[in-house]
Protein backbone atom coordinates (compact mmCIF):
# COMPACT_ATOMS: atom_id res chain seq x y z
CA UNK A 1 0.00 0.00 0.00
CA UNK A 2 1.63 3.44 -1.29
CA UNK A 3 1.43 5.94 2.00
CA UNK A 4 -0.78 8.53 1.80
CA UNK A 5 0.08 12.58 1.73
CA UNK A 6 -1.69 15.58 2.34
CA UNK A 7 -1.10 18.55 0.32
CA UNK A 8 -1.52 22.04 2.03
CA UNK A 9 -4.20 22.92 -0.08
CA UNK A 10 -6.05 19.89 0.88
CA UNK A 11 -5.91 20.44 4.28
CA UNK A 12 -7.13 23.63 4.08
CA UNK A 13 -10.06 22.96 1.86
CA UNK A 14 -10.81 20.47 4.20
CA UNK A 15 -10.45 22.61 7.17
CA UNK A 16 -12.99 25.31 4.88
CA UNK A 17 -16.11 22.71 4.23
CA UNK A 18 -16.13 21.68 7.89
CA UNK A 19 -16.01 25.46 9.19
CA UNK A 20 -18.82 26.15 6.80
CA UNK A 21 -20.71 23.02 7.99
CA UNK A 22 -20.22 23.84 11.70
CA UNK A 23 -21.89 27.19 11.23
CA UNK A 24 -25.16 25.03 11.19
CA UNK A 25 -23.68 21.63 13.19
CA UNK A 26 -20.70 20.95 14.67
CA UNK A 27 -21.49 17.25 15.07
CA UNK A 28 -21.83 17.56 11.26
CA UNK A 29 -18.66 19.05 10.60
CA UNK A 30 -17.13 16.42 12.53
CA UNK A 31 -19.51 13.07 10.93
CA UNK A 32 -18.21 14.65 7.19
CA UNK A 33 -14.25 14.95 8.33
CA UNK A 34 -14.53 11.28 9.14
CA UNK A 35 -16.38 10.51 6.35
CA UNK A 36 -13.76 12.12 3.98
CA UNK A 37 -10.68 10.97 6.14
CA UNK A 38 -12.03 7.56 5.80
CA UNK A 39 -12.77 7.44 2.38
CA UNK A 40 -9.20 8.82 1.61
CA UNK A 41 -7.58 5.95 3.06
CA UNK A 42 -9.13 3.81 1.10
CA UNK A 43 -7.56 5.71 -2.21
CA UNK A 44 -4.42 4.58 -0.57
CA UNK A 45 -5.18 0.72 -0.99
CA UNK A 46 -6.51 1.50 -4.63
CA UNK A 47 -4.98 4.42 -6.40
CA UNK A 48 -5.84 3.44 -10.12
CA UNK A 49 -9.80 2.73 -8.99
CA UNK A 50 -10.15 6.78 -9.22
CA UNK A 51 -11.13 8.24 -12.65
CA UNK A 52 -8.39 10.66 -14.46
CA UNK A 53 -9.42 14.22 -13.86
CA UNK A 54 -10.73 15.43 -16.76
CA UNK A 55 -9.31 18.76 -16.76
CA UNK A 56 -5.72 17.58 -16.51
CA UNK A 57 -5.73 14.47 -18.96
CA UNK A 58 -2.82 13.09 -16.84
CA UNK A 59 -2.98 9.51 -15.73
CA UNK A 60 -1.44 9.65 -12.23
CA UNK A 61 -3.56 13.06 -11.47
CA UNK A 62 -6.92 11.01 -10.60
CA UNK A 63 -10.37 11.65 -8.45
CA UNK A 64 -13.12 9.85 -6.48
CA UNK A 65 -16.14 11.46 -5.65
CA UNK A 66 -18.14 11.33 -2.32
CA UNK A 67 -21.57 12.63 -2.16
CA UNK A 68 -20.59 16.23 -3.86
CA UNK A 69 -17.14 16.55 -3.45
CA UNK A 70 -14.53 15.65 -5.47
CA UNK A 71 -11.17 14.27 -3.63
CA UNK A 72 -8.82 15.08 -5.94
CA UNK A 73 -5.24 13.05 -6.17
CA UNK A 74 -1.68 12.73 -7.35
CA UNK A 75 0.17 9.14 -7.55
CA UNK A 76 3.83 9.18 -7.21
CA UNK A 77 6.03 6.23 -7.07
CA UNK A 78 5.59 5.01 -3.53
CA UNK A 79 2.83 7.97 -2.10
CA UNK A 80 -0.67 9.32 -2.63
CA UNK A 81 -1.10 12.82 -2.01
CA UNK A 82 -4.43 14.47 -1.79
CA UNK A 83 -4.14 17.70 -3.72
CA UNK A 84 -7.87 19.13 -3.65
CA UNK A 85 -11.19 18.57 -1.72
CA UNK A 86 -13.73 20.65 -4.23
CA UNK A 87 -17.25 20.91 -4.43
CA UNK A 88 -17.98 19.25 -7.43
CA UNK A 89 -20.50 22.68 -8.65
CA UNK A 90 -17.11 24.26 -8.34
CA UNK A 91 -15.07 24.85 -11.58
CA UNK A 92 -11.74 22.82 -10.69
CA UNK A 93 -9.88 25.18 -13.61
CA UNK A 94 -10.80 28.35 -11.66
CA UNK A 95 -9.68 26.65 -7.97
CA UNK A 96 -6.40 25.56 -9.10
Amino acid sequence: MAELRWAESAVKDLDNICNYIAEDSEEYARMFARSIIDFVETIAAFPYSGRVVVEMNNEMIREKVLTNYRIIYRINNDSIEVVRIIHSARNFKDIN
